[in-house]
């Protein structure tokens, strides 16, 4: 039976949102983790966008995240721009208000600083990875990159917590995210009093894997399986964790990517998701055993590429203008509820 002290459902409206307590993944003890690996799944299943809670969370990591993004982010437009993402080679750097665009002739009224997987080798180099373009600013960099590995860690346990779920062996994810191109985003809402007439983010849904967030005010919406709406409210000491594309194929449709977006507000907004994927190279396909796979396998790295390619404007240029080329790209909104499945 299901331990009810790791499945938690809190009621928001008529919409049912999980909270998994993921302490026992700290667990010595194989059965200790099988019980979260089982509430993770329920809520996966049923849902797909949760809280997580547990003693892994180092609130000092948050709260110093917090407090460097203010900083920066107060810098003036001219200074930020030294390290817009378009001059970085992994997709790292400042992203200004506008550059990103889900939807045709629609802006999202945010700006970003997107962190990316350090990579400082050279034999393993994709478009994704690689060294991360970072500020002149050594404590920024020393904050943004401990919340980084801080976060990382806790995503390694909760792939092998998806493992169990899958009735794969704990390990299984280990090999494949070595040098996965995770990112860490750092988001900025500023205050904005015609908020009634825009969106502060598109929906849609995320590319990776699972994404963990922390957000620091009311905004992020999901949309329930009856299509609705629905209001997601912070609660303390909890970070948010949905659904991506790629578990939705590797668990073959089992979980579904959760469509999101962040609705209306007037007051300034910080959040900061950090999106958990495999490695560049590594083929997402169904991983348990079926004789009916419902997905076509996806090169992961290939797929994050197309997908981020056709959002931010610096790499809609290159692609218009023929330094890029995009292979088997898919169209944005190819997964999630009520979205065309791609049969064998």
């Amino acid at each position: 039976m299901l331990d009810d002290q790791l499945l938690v459902m809190i009621m928001q409206s008529d919409y049912v949102l999980p909270l998994v307590e993921i302490s026992k993944l700290n667990s010595p003890h194989l059965e200790d983790r099988l019980s979260v690996a089982q509430a993770l799944d329920q809520a996966c299943k049923e849902v797909g966008f949760l809280y997580l809670k547990g003693e892994q969370f180092q609130p000092e990591l948050f709260e110093n995240l917090c407090r460097i993004s203010a900083q920066y982010f107060a810098r003036d437009q001219q200074s930020k721009m030294q390290h817009y993402i378009g001059f970085s080679e992994n997709h790292s750097g400042y992203v200004p208000i506008g550059e990103e665009q889900f939807v045709k002739n629609v802006y999202d009224l945010k700006e970003s600083y997107d962190v990316n997987y350090d990579y400082l080798g050279t034999e393993q180099r994709r478009p994704l990875v690689g060294p991360t373009q970072w500020p002149k600013n050594a404590e920024f960099k020393l904050h943004v990159s401990q919340y980084y590995q801080h976060l990382k860690d806790i995503g390694q346990q909760l792939f092998q917590c998806f493992a169990l779920a899958l009735d794969l062996k704990e390990n299984y994810f280990d090999a494949h995210i070595a040098h996965a191109p995770s990112q860490l985003r750092l988001i900025h809402y500023p205050f904005n009093p015609q908020a009634q007439d825009q969106e502060g983010m598109g929906a849609h849904t995320d590319y990776e894997c699972f994404t963990l967030l922390l957000p620091t005010a009311p905004g992020l919406q999901v949309l329930n399986k009856q299509g609705e709406w629905i209001d997601i409210p912070l609660l303390e000491n909890t970070l948010v964790m949905n659904i991506g594309d790629m578990m939705e194929i590797l668990s073959n449709g089992r979980y579904l990517a959760t469509k999101h977006r962040v609705k209306k507000v007037q007051q300034e907004r910080y959040s900061f998701p950090l999106f958990f994927s495999c490695d560049y190279d590594y083929v997402i396909q169904p991983v348990i055993e079926t004789d009916q796979p419902k997905y076509a396998p996806l090169s992961g790295g290939e797929h994050l590429f197309n997908q981020t390619a056709q959002t931010f404007h610096y790499l809609k240029e290159k692609v218009a203008s023929g330094e890029i080329v995009l292979n088997n790209a898919r169209p944005l909104y190819s997964f999630g509820l009520n979205e065309h499945k791609e049969k064998l």
